[in-house]
């Protein structure tokens, strides 16, 4: 990657589920169907999503519902080759900036106990630990660690 061409962070598209979904299989083990990314750009009226765009392709996205003062963060993925060159930042950066303009008080999310490349990542980005959500996740029961930042 190209440290000189920055990437573009961009709204997502119905025409970009495709790259998405790519990102989206390279990251999870669970990953989003294209009529769960379909249900979330046209019917959810809280959800905002964004992509990392590199020369044209797709090499990560973030989600965001922001509903009155709060925002959460559905999701953040890279694809595999990107990681390590603060795509993830970028685009968590932006979308933090997108909650404070939409008046949001707070930005929570939810990552995996065992993520600790996440979690150095949020709290990089300010979070702080909020709790614990039990057997959070389908495939394997692991806990959730909910983290929370102010604007």
């Amino acid at each position: 990657m190209d440290q000189k061409q920055p990437i573009q962070i961009r709204e997502m598209t119905p025409s970009d589920i495709d790259q998405v979904l790519v990102v989206e299989h390279s990251a999870f083990d669970v990953p989003w169907s294209r009529q769960a990314f379909e249900n979330e750009l046209r019917n959810n009226r809280f959800a905002s999503y964004f992509v990392a765009d590199y020369f044209g392709k797709i090499i990560g996205y973030c989600g965001v519902w922001v509903i009155v003062d709060e925002a959460h963060i559905t999701n953040l993925a890279v694809l595999s080759g990107y990681r390590g060159h603060k795509v993830g930042e970028t685009l968590m950066r932006h979308v933090m900036m997108y909650a404070k303009e939409k008046r949001s008080k707070t930005v929570s999310l939810e990552v995996r106990v065992s993520n600790d490349v996440a979690k150095s990542l949020y709290r990089k980005l300010g979070f702080y630990s909020g709790g614990i959500r039990k057997n959070y996740y389908s495939n394997n029961g692991e806990d959730a660690l909910v983290m929370w930042v102010r604007l």
